[in-house]
C-alpha cells in the first residue's frame, strides 16, 4: 500500500511563498498520476493541482498562476510550489494519487496566510 508523507507547511504572510513536498513510498510512483489537494476550515476537500505520470499539469482555476506541481521520479516526491499566497489559501494541503485513493490521506501539511 502506497503512503504519502507531506512536508513544508507554515505560516507565511499574504504575498509570500512556500514549496510543499510529499515523499511517496514504494517502488511504483513514477507510474502514478499525482495530485495536491486542500481542505480549508469548515470546507470539503477539493483538488488544486494534478500532474500525470508523463508530466501533463492540470490546475483549479483558483489557483491558476500561482501554483506549480512538479515531479521528481527518481526520489519518489512530487513537489507543490506555491506563490502570491492569500488568505483564502489557509488550509490543509494533502496530496494523493489523481484521481485520489480513499486509504492512503497522509496526515497533511498545514499552510496559514495571515499577517
Amino acid at each position: 500500500q502506497v503512503q504519502f508523507v507531506e512536508s513544508g507547511g507554515g505560516l507565511v504572510q499574504p504575498g509570500g511563498s512556500l514549496r510543499l513536498s510529499c515523499a511517496a513510498s514504494g517502488n511504483r510512483f513514477k507510474i502514478y498520476a499525482m495530485g495536491w489537494y486542500r481542505q480549508a476550515p469548515g470546507k470539503l476537500r477539493e483538488f488544486v493541482a494534478g500532474i500525470t505520470e508523463r508530466g501533463t499539469l492540470t490546475y483549479a482555476d483558483s489557483v491558476k498562476g500561482r501554483f506549480t506541481i512538479s515531479r521528481d521520479n527518481a526520489k519518489n516526491i512530487v513537489y507543490l510550489q506555491i506563490d502570491s499566497l492569500k488568505p483564502e489559501d489557509t488550509a490543509v494541503y494533502y496530496c494523493n494519487t489523481n484521481p485520489p485513493r480513499a486509504n492512503v490521506w497522509g496526515q497533511g501539511a498545514q499552510i496559514t496566510v495571515s499577517s
